[in-house]
């Protein structure tokens, strides 16, 4: 009988000699796995400080050349929808290529659409505005894959907190980048550019930053040693795509429940947190207090990952995903009732919305990781935020004309509602 099973020592001999001696030793594979964290963590401090500055002036810098509130949460539709298409490009750059090219290129599309909003707002022109806005889009889509490197080397008991590194790191840019509104608005104004734009010079230099870092520092590639680490596994099987129609159900099941999660909470907050300079500017907050608020907001989607992401690990993917649920409701209901000179409640509210929203990317993206194959998986991640980055884009565009037609307070209460939804879907996943 002639076996058709295939020959492990051609296959390892298919191999470049550098990337077979990566699968052949797990000493190197946990070196390059600490490596690999070490190079996120760098282009991820720089990456946070990118995604700050459309969070919190987009709105207001809309507002101002459009002169109405109706179209304020249009910049975050546009730079999510943008992050929707780069997504998609990123996970299949990604897919081909590495990491390393699919990450690098979408933060250094993001640093260019940044300086084509700061051109923008000089000519006082509002195409360029809604398309530079697309273009930015690509760095927060990059600043999320990015969390998606780290677990390409990672085992099952290790793959959230691998998440929770990358994400945590993320919040010393996150935080200080809406806190520098007011620095970067009087050097703006100082080199002739309108204050609202300096944010976004911040968000340029800071792309560009965490593009070169990746380009530069992320060899070996993580996930073309991956894949070559599977290959070889699977020679031991002797069939892994013809496993039993359970399993497969389940790992499609996982990606559903994963992706739903994550949607749902990116389409409360995103609605949430972009009306939230607004309601505040109405009020007559400054732009000091909302940098504040919102780098609390940022602080609190992103420092609580490392606790975030062992508690995930440890007590598990649904679990967290249903506190999530729950923590979103709290922040809805908080955000509605505050009154309006009200920082404290306020802070506390939008504090809790980055918490909830923590909570469910962590869990959900714990949950796509464990339900794909290395050979597909960032393919299916790009595909998972693209749907993630369209929901943000749909509850931006949503959230300024529910403010201009009925209140602040409505919008934060139909959100934290929104949210309960995760609880039956989570129930679904643990059902037969």
């Amino acid at each position: 009988m002639v076996s058709h099973k295939p020959d492990k020592s051609k296959a390892l001999e298919s191999h470049p000699a550098w990337l077979q001696s990566y699968v052949d030793s797990p000493k190197k594979q946990q070196q390059l796995y600490r490596r690999t964290l070490l190079i996120v963590v760098i282009s991820q401090i720089f990456g946070g400080a990118g995604l700050a500055a459309g969070i919190t002036v987009g709105a207001l810098l809309a507002q101002d050349m459009l002169g109405t509130d109706s179209f304020a949460g249009v910049p975050a539709a546009l730079f999510t929808l943008g992050s929707a298409g780069a997504a998609l490009l990123v996970g299949r750059l990604s897919q081909r290529f590495g990491r390393r090219s699919g990450l690098a290129t979408g933060f250094l599309a993001g640093g260019i659409g940044a300086i084509g909003v700061i051109v923008a707002a000089l000519t006082n022109n509002i195409l360029l505005l809604f398309a530079s806005l697309l273009i930015y889009g690509a760095g927060t889509a990059t600043n999320l894959q990015a969390r998606y490197a780290g677990t390409d080397l990672a085992n099952s008991t290790q793959r959230a907190t691998a998440v929770s590194i990358a994400m945590v790191s993320t919040t010393l840019g996150a935080v200080a980048g809406p806190n520098l509104v007011d620095v970067m608005g009087r050097f703006a104004t100082t080199i002739g550019v309108p204050a609202l734009t300096g944010p976004f010079i911040l968000a340029a230099v800071a792309y560009i930053l965490a593009g070169l870092v990746l380009l530069a520092l992320l060899r070996p590639d993580p996930l073309v040693v991956a894949k070559a680490i599977t290959d070889i596994q699977k020679l031991g099987e002797s069939n892994l795509l013809d496993k039993n129609s359970k399993t497969l159900a389940i790992n499609k099941r996982g990606i559903v429940v994963g992706a739903t999660v994550m949607v749902l909470t990116q389409v409360v907050m995103i609605a949430v947190m972009t009306m939230t300079p607004v309601h505040m500017g109405h009020h007559g907050h400054g732009l000091s207090e909302v940098g504040m608020v919102i780098g609390i907001h940022v602080g609190a989607m992103y420092l609580p990952s490392l606790v975030t992401g062992v508690l995930v690990d440890k007590v598990g993917r649904t679990t967290m995903a249903i506190a999530s649920g729950f923590t979103l409701l709290v922040a809805g209901v908080l955000a509605a009732i505050a009154p309006a000179d009200s920082m404290l409640v306020l802070i506390i509210a939008l504090a809790l919305l980055g918490l909830g929203w923590n909570f469910g990317l962590i869990s959900g993206t714990a949950l796509i990781v464990d339900s794909t194959h290395v050979s597909t998986r960032a393919k299916t991640q790009g595909t998972v935020d693209v749907l993630i980055a369209l929901a943000g884009a749909s509850g931006g565009a949503l959230s300024g004309i529910v403010v201009a037609q009925l209140s602040y307070a409505t919008l934060s209460l139909v959100g934290g509602i929104l949210s309960l939804l995760l609880i039956p879907i989570v129930i679904w996943s643990r059902s037969k």
